[in-house]
């Protein structure tokens, strides 16, 4: 646990003492600490020996009949490679380290508060997403790319980023409902454009959730161990900062590009709480939660310039700072799972 705790205190001092923006030495710095730390784990995450299994099966498999034509193919052509090459599951989480660390890092530079947004990043997005779900982690590092890329009005960038994560993770292609409500009435083509957004972001809801929740494997997920016994906690963490924005948006000074993306994410997150109080399966909510982890971020990094309920922007600071540590430590401590992640061991640290 230890190393968690140092971790966070390093980003925490300058989250409260820094608003500056990142140098190219600082940010480079981040990465390589980043991928070290999430790359070069050793049985740390929940679906490790998961992936120790799965890469082990494209053991001699052959490449281009089998192995590039799967539906998820950087995924599969990582394992193979780990598989056969040498590296095993370390080839495929120091690659997948670096993609996701990318997103993450340049989503959070763009931010008012680039340090607090990595902070508050660190207890579940870093530590828990970054080194469990790791397929769909470099899939949330590559929609944030891909926002970043929306939110300048770049539609065929935001696309192919969401199509590169869907060769990580299928369930990806939902965000590609996201532009249907940003794209301009005025574009050419635009009734073709909305038609094949809607259509492959149908597809990705089918194939990363719906057709799940109807396989046997969903039904085993339904039963009480096979619950996501946290996904009240995690959708709340979203709900939270939705709430806050749909509260003082006029004080994020958006655009209105950004105010519909994050209003959508909003909405999202609310919709995702009505969702569990109807008692659709917790873990289908809880993964489609997690590609709302950057409304986290967003909010949390313009809130104390809100002063939102009179509170000055060090008190928020202080607030979120706490909240940050308070997440980390109540998982760590009380998570059914939490097993998983500790200790924490790195190949570069002595056992």
């Amino acid at each position: 646990m230890i190393p968690y705790i140092i971790t966070w205190g390093l980003l925490a001092f300058p989250a409260f003492t820094s608003k500056k923006n990142w140098s190219k030495t600082t940010l480079y710095t981040l990465l390589f600490f980043l991928v070290i730390f999430i790359g070069l784990r050793i049985e740390v995450g929940g679906d490790w020996y998961n992936y120790v299994v799965d890469i082990e099966q494209y053991k001699n498999r052959p490449f281009l009949a089998e192995v590039i034509t799967e539906p998820e193919p950087f995924y599969s052509v990582l394992a193979w490679i780990g598989s056969n090459w040498g590296g095993g599951i370390y080839v495929f989480n120091i690659v997948s380290s670096i993609i996701f660390s990318i997103g993450l890092l340049r989503f959070c530079r763009i931010q008012p508060r680039p340090w607090l947004s990595l902070l508050l990043a660190f207890p579940y997005l870093i530590i828990i997403v970054g080194m469990g779900y790791t397929r769909q982690s470099v899939a949330i590092g590559l929609e944030m790319l891909a926002l970043l890329a929306l939110q300048r009005k770049k539609l065929p960038e935001y696309i192919g980023w969401i199509l590169v994560g869907s060769t990580f993770h299928r369930s990806i292609l939902i965000l590609l409902l996201l532009p249907v409500t940003t794209i301009s009435p005025t574009l050419k083509f635009f009734n073709l454009i909305r038609t094949g957004l809607i259509t492959g972001g149908a597809y990705g809801l089918y194939v990363g959730f719906i057709r799940p929740a109807l396989s046997v494997s969903l039904v085993y997920y339904a039963a009480d161990q096979m619950t996501s016994s946290g996904a009240w906690t995690r959708v709340i963490l979203c709900v939270l900062p939705a709430i806050a924005l749909l509260l003082v948006r006029s004080r994020f000074n958006l655009d209105r590009i950004e105010n519909r993306i994050w209003t959508c994410f909003a909405l999202l997150a609310l919709g995702s709480a009505l969702g569990l109080a109807l008692g659709l399966p917790t873990t289908m909510i809880d993964r489609l939660a997690l590609y709302l982890i950057p409304l986290q971020i967003f909010v949390g990094s313009r809130l104390p310039e809100t002063r939102l309920f009179a509170l000055k922007p060090v008190a928020w600071k202080q607030i979120l700072i706490l909240l940050s540590f308070s997440v980390m430590m109540v998982w760590l401590l009380f998570a059914l799972h939490a097993y998983a992640w500790l200790p924490y061991r790195n190949l570069l640290l002595p056992l």
